[in-house]
């Protein structure tokens, strides 16, 4: 694996509709704030000169209610930062909650993709908690560090919504939310550090959390594009397009506010968020229509994100732009008050606010709550004063910026006066202003974030490896060992690998050791995890890379025996054990084996042989519409599994996830229960003791049956298809 000469980071943001450019903010629920800030802050870490590279991962989307650039697999934005698009849970847009069943093969593709890349990250940063979960399973594999942040945490959230009155079986049912709560408890338990935009974030949310006090956090406030939010009044453009484009964009912002409005000379209060209750756009419009003073000083410009038939919407959005029409109409404030559809992020928001501070006028953020507030830096640096709730970060950036005033958003008359305050006195608007514009470019630039960020995670690299970032390299990783590895040896553990002499199995030890650095070694049993580490321990057995345990029904990898959760959720589709066991308990030939045997996806029996009874489980099986997979060895042991799992299926995961050419896999057994897996395309090797199921296989040019039995069957087959010298290259 190449390490590279400087950082390569692996960022992921999973749910949004995420693109470099024209980003479709405001498009729903979970196309905000943070898919800019990610965005941004990868394109400005790629231009750190100790970033090598930065890799933003998000999910892949192929629908025709949605643009064609989010079904580019690879998107590259400049020679070290790309997106790169992983499907998952197929390929319509979702909501990020209906994405937790799919989080497994996002990880399991990842891991494909990093294999093959050859090229494995010096760390994972998740935004948000299902990104969260990603990168957690992939530092674990790795053994690379996992930096984490929330944006939004569930515990506030579920709080406020059952503030609001909202039932949590309701709240559970569309948002999940006690799980995401749960796996925010597991990624602070593994989790090595966590960037925070603002101090409250730290005390306000993750002190909500059982698991607060483990990690380490770290607050680096976000930067802004100064160029792009530069003071209202100048321009500064890098080319005549630019310029241009900027010009359009403010004529065009210019003539649908001037459509809506009797008098647009007069200030503009601006308002610009997502559709969501928590954004209270309906508490500033209730503010606004109650105060009559403050309507004859201003007209009220929403920017609710983008739509085009609010019925379509969902619920949430729906309920909030309803109401604001209800509004609007209630308080009769036609003439006064603009409520445009769309709004083009790249270039027009940029003039939005500039336009607003030419007029004079207001910036508010009235959210219920407000993790930080990239709008309120947006509209201070343009030179327009702000209005926003006292909840979370807008406490640091009025502290810093002091260019506007909080307030409670729940007091409309408090956010009227505060306004109202703002335009009436032009020495406090002015000194708002100026404030804004400079502490901006003080506070909150994109070269101050990425200094801090890059120094945090250097020292972070350095805690898990050498003291020099560029050449540190767990070795230790099961991820990385598997990552540069492309010849596997597999084995069947009972009858096959022991059994035999034990100076022939140390024999087989002392070979593979000795071979270690370039192939690999796995055992495949129909023991279950705990009783396979136990025999195999006992019998002085090197821990294997990867154990596939239970017939095929769950894997395992390295010293930590990390389980491929991949695996388990590509199996677990319809299968159904009660039903089965509840079937089969009418036959009266075959009995459980002990719970030891039993597994989540496996259930064992024992059955002596008999005429036609494999035929009477069967019938039993697919009257009763069950999918499974049936396996019968040394005539007494009977075994189902989901119909997509199996030993040779396992096998074949493996091949596809750790892109190792199934010709390149040496596969051992000795009875039917093995039979599958030496089936195809890997070296198959049947030891001298086999079972006589296994004479079927006789025929097949792609499996040797070794004179001896056992291990040293095992270093026979080794011998026969020289797969040392294979797998030296």
């Amino acid at each position: 694996m190449d390490t590279g000469k400087g950082l390569h980071i692996q960022m992921f943001s999973i749910h949004g509709l995420l693109r470099a450019e024209n980003m479709e903010l405001g498009h729903d629920a979970d196309t905000g704030g943070q898919i800019k800030y990610v965005v941004e802050l990868c394109n400005a870490l790629s231009q750190n000169s100790k970033v090598e590279q930065v890799d933003l991962f998000t999910r892949l989307i192929r629908d025709k209610s949605c643009s064609d650039d989010y079904s580019l697999p690879t998107e590259q934005i400049n020679n070290k930062f790309r997106i790169i698009r992983i499907q998952c849970g197929g390929r319509k847009y979702i909501r990020k909650e209906l994405l937790w069943p799919f989080l497994d093969e996002f990880v399991d593709k990842t891991i494909k993709f990093i294999q093959q890349e050859k090229k494995v990250p010096d760390l994972v940063h998740g935004h948000y908690p299902d990104a969260g979960y990603v990168s957690r399973e992939l530092a674990r594999f790795f053994g690379i560090p996992f930096v984490y942040t929330g944006h939004s945490l569930g515990k506030s959230k579920k709080k406020q919504l059952l503030n609001q009155g909202m039932d949590i079986n309701d709240i559970n049912k569309k948002l999940k939310i006690d799980h995401r709560i749960d796996m925010e408890e597991v990624i602070l338990k593994s989790v090595d550090l966590i960037i925070t935009s603002t101090n409250q974030e730290i005390e306000g949310q993750y002190g909500l959390y059982r698991n607060r006090t483990l990690p380490k956090y770290q607050v680096i406030p976000p930067g802004i594009d100064i160029e792009k939010f530069h003071p209202y009044y100048h321009n500064t453009f890098s080319s005549n397009n630019k310029k241009e484009e900027a010009l359009f964009a403010s004529a065009s912002v210019t003539r649908e506010l001037d459509r809506f409005f009797q008098h647009p000379d007069k200030p503009i209060i601006l308002a610009l968020s997502r559709p969501d209750k928590r954004k209270n756009i309906g508490g500033l419009i209730k503010a606004y229509g109650e105060d009559n003073e403050l309507q004859a000083m201003a007209n009220l410009a929403v920017f609710a994100g983008i739509r085009k038939d609010i019925s379509l919407k969902e619920d949430n959005e729906r309920d909030v732009l309803t109401r604001m029409l209800l509004l609007m109409d209630k308080h009769n404030l036609y003439g006064k008050m603009a409520i445009p559809k769309k709004h083009d992020f790249e270039h027009e928001v940029p003039e939005l606010y500039r336009i607003a501070a030419k007029k004079r006028g207001v910036f508010v953020n009235p959210a219920l709550t407000e993790p930080f507030g990239l709008t309120l830096l947006e509209s201070l640096a343009c030179g327009l004063p702000i209005v926003s709730t006292h909840d979370g970060g807008p406490k640091d950036i009025i502290s810093n910026c002091q260019g506007g005033v909080l307030v409670d958003p729940k007091d409309s008359a408090a956010i009227a006066q505060a306004i109202k305050d703002i335009l009436a006195h032009q020495d406090l608007w002015n000194e708002y202003s100026k404030n804004g514009i400079m502490n901006t470019r003080k506070f909150y630039t994109w070269e101050n974030h990425v200094k801090d960020y890059v120094t945090a995670i250097e020292r972070l690299c350095r805690e898990y490896g050498s003291s020099d970032i560029q050449v540190r390299k767990p070795s230790h990783s099961i991820g990385y060992r598997l990552s540069d590895l492309d010849h596997m040896l597999i084995t069947d553990i009972d009858h096959t690998l022991l059994g035999g002499d034990k100076k022939e199995l140390a024999d087989l030890m002392e070979l593979l050791e000795k071979n270690r650095n370039h192939l690999g070694f796995g055992v495949a049993t129909g023991r279950s995890l705990e009783s396979a580490q136990k025999v195999l321990k006992a019998h002085g057995v090197m821990t294997p890379d990867i154990i596939i345990s239970c017939v095929g029904s769950q894997i395992y990898y390295g010293n930590a025996f990390y389980r491929d959760k991949g695996w388990e959720t590509h199996i677990s589709k319809n299968w159904k054990p009660g039903p089965m066991r509840a079937c089969l308990e009418k036959i009266d030939f075959i009995r459980p084996q002990k719970k030891l045997f039993q597994g989540p996806y496996k259930l064992s029996y024992y059955m002596a042989p008999g005429k036609d009874r494999l035929a009477r489980i069967h019938h039993v099986l697919t009257q009763n519409r069950c999918l499974y997979t049936l396996i019968y060895s040394h005539g007494k042991y009977l075994d189902l599994l989901p119909y997509r799992a199996s030993k040779g299926k396992a096998i074949r995961y493996l091949s596809y996830k750790w892109e190792i050419p199934l010709k390149n896999f040496l596969v051992c057994g000795d009875s039917g229960n093995d039979e599958e897996m030496l089936r195809g395309d890997p070296c198959g090797v049947v030891v001298g003791n086999y079972s006589p199921e296994l004479a079927v296989l006789k025929s097949s040019k792609k499996v040797y049956f070794a004179d001896q039995s056992f291990a040293k069957g095992i270093g026979e087959g080794i011998s026969h298809y020289n797969f040392i010298n294979q797998a030296k290259g």
